[in-house]
């Protein structure tokens, strides 16, 4: 059965019983309530009764019984109840509603009512059950007798039963309720839960769990995916966790995640779209989760390529620098080649100028670089981009005043990825110009390392700048997106910043502090 239905069915056992415990409840309550009104009743009849003069002067008489049944009768039809009956100083009833009873000793008790004071009593008297109360009767301080004024409880049962109808239909209309409500509240359940039993849930739940554990990309499923809906980060696995940097345990705010990912919960479908975190590269998945023809949410799935991307970075490297030896195995072949024309020319002197000027020339370059910047890796990178734009007709000027001694803060990774990053995208664009050609500067201040990129290219705006930085991600028709983002990302992690110089025409400015990482 569905948990739907179980809940139907113990909420209908539950408020059955709570119903007839509760009419039950009613029942005993009214039965006291009849009784003490009873008493009250009786009581008030009793003492008004004791009072009257009348009574005292027929105890007195010499007929008594003569003179006071009358009385007593008519008072006992007046109020309603089943007997008034007067007695006298020994214990004798003065009168009674069966004539034959009248003389006889008065069974009750009146021991209590001889002190002055009225007393009530449920007693089981000649005409049978009944709630009593007897006063004293009076003549000039003198007791003179007792009025003793009773209803039966066959009386008092007979009332009781003619409001049973009520308490009856109070309880049915308390259970129809109650079994609409629940009905209700199961239909809404079972909507919910898809009609499935407890055994079928909890299954789901321990398969739902144990995956959202063991899978090995990062899963985040967003809720309230519709357009007048907030949204909220309903799941999120272990791997998402450690790939966002989120707390392990505890509810995710939504606004906690990047902001790449927070646009993905309403925009919809994204297909293998590299988003960049603080420390991090993660390839993005998302689509929008319908259910009978609405949106309720969006699955997003996260795989890191991090690593990957370090090592297509450094294979990238690796394959610039081949494409650097390659260009210049071919040029010192082509030179070799004049070279030695030249000698079997008889022209010995000019092959040894021309062999000296070109070996000059390179030899100044790369004494240059390795004498003004400490880090090998920066050094060779920048002698690569040189015969790497030069290849691609680009020319590639390092500054003279380039200079960057020990920087143990940044490490040499970071510092090849945010330089080689700088340089690509400033060739890629100085193409767009007739006269294409870029311009390097590495240096430092007290506090700081600078990295100054320009090119003939058009230019980034401010605004494109930080769009690019803002979103985190590449597209096909953006060229600078990923190489950019990569920059942001070094520049983010190690507290820096990254600026365009629009008095410089088309220039990029990354200027990262020395010192501990934020």
């Amino acid at each position: 059965m569905s948990v739907a239905g179980q809940l139907l069915i113990l909420q209908l056992v539950v408020f059955t019983v709570v119903a007839i415990v509760a009419g039950a409840l009613i029942v005993v309550d009214e039965r006291r309530d009849a009784d003490d009104a009873t008493r009250r009743s009786v009581t008030d009849i009793a003492v008004t009764t004791a009072v009257f003069p009348e009574i005292a002067e027929g105890l007195l008489a010499p007929d008594p019984t003569a003179a006071l049944q009358p009385r007593a009768e008519q008072i006992r039809e007046a109020t309603g109840v089943d007997f008034v009956v007067i007695v006298d100083p020994d214990g004798f009833r003065v009168t009674h509603p069966v004539p034959e009873q009248s003389g006889l000793p008065y069974t009750g008790h009146i021991d209590e009512a001889r002190s002055g004071q009225p007393f009530s009593e449920t007693y089981t008297g000649s005409l049978g059950p009944s709630i009593r109360t007897i006063a004293p009767v009076y003549d000039d301080g003198t007791l003179v007798g007792f009025v003793s004024v009773g209803v039966t409880r066959e009386r008092i049962a007979e009332n009781f039963v003619r409001s049973l109808p009520g308490i009856v239909g109070l309880v049915a209309a308390g259970l129809v309720v109650t079994a609409a409500g629940g009905y209700l509240i199961a239909r809404r359940l079972r909507r919910q839960t898809l009609g499935l039993d407890p055994d079928q849930l909890r299954r789901m739940y321990e398969h739902h769990d144990a995956v959202l554990h063991s899978i090995g990309e990062g899963l985040l499923v967003f809720g309230g995916g519709a357009p007048e809906a907030s949204p909220r980060v309903d799941v999120v696995n272990d791997e998402a966790r450690r790939l966002l940097g989120l707390p392990p345990t505890g509810p995710v705010p939504f606004d906690s995640l990047p902001e790449t990912l927070r646009e993905l919960a309403t925009t919809g479908e994204a297909r293998d779209e590299v988003h960049l975190t603080r420390d991090r590269t993660l390839v993005v998945n998302s689509d929008a989760v319908n259910w009978n023809g609405r949106r309720i949410g969006t699955v997003v799935t996260l795989r890191d390529h991090t690593e990957l991307r370090s090592v297509l970075g450094e294979l990238d490297s690796v394959r610039g620098f081949a494409e650097s030896l390659r260009a210049q195995a071919h040029e010192s072949a082509n030179r070799l080649h004049t070279i030695i024309t030249m000698v079997e020319l008889g022209r010995t002197e000019d092959a040894v100028a021309f062999a000296t000027r070109e070996l000059a020339v390179s030899q100044h370059l790369i004494d240059r670089l390795t004498g003004a910047v400490h880090e090998p890796a920066l050094s060779a990178l920048l002698l690569g981009k040189i015969d790497e734009a030069a290849e691609r007709g680009v020319e590639l000027t390092v500054t003279d005043d380039t200079e960057l001694g020990p920087v143990p803060s940044i490490p040499a990774r970071d510092i090849v990825t945010l330089v080689g990053n700088l340089i690509d995208n400033a060739i890629d664009a100085s193409h767009a110009s007739d006269d294409p050609w870029v311009e390097v500067t590495v240096r430092q201040d007290d506090s700081s390392m600078i990295v100054e990129v320009a090119d003939s290219g058009p230019g980034m705006s401010p605004e494109v700048l930080a769009r690019a930085m803002q979103r985190g991600y590449s597209t096909k028709s953006e060229q600078r997106g990923l190489g950019l983002a990569l920059v942001a990302q070094v520049v983010t992690r190690h507290g820096g910043t990254l600026r365009t110089e629009p008095s410089l025409g088309s220039m990029i400015v990354a200027e990262i502090p020395f010192g501990d990482r934020p």
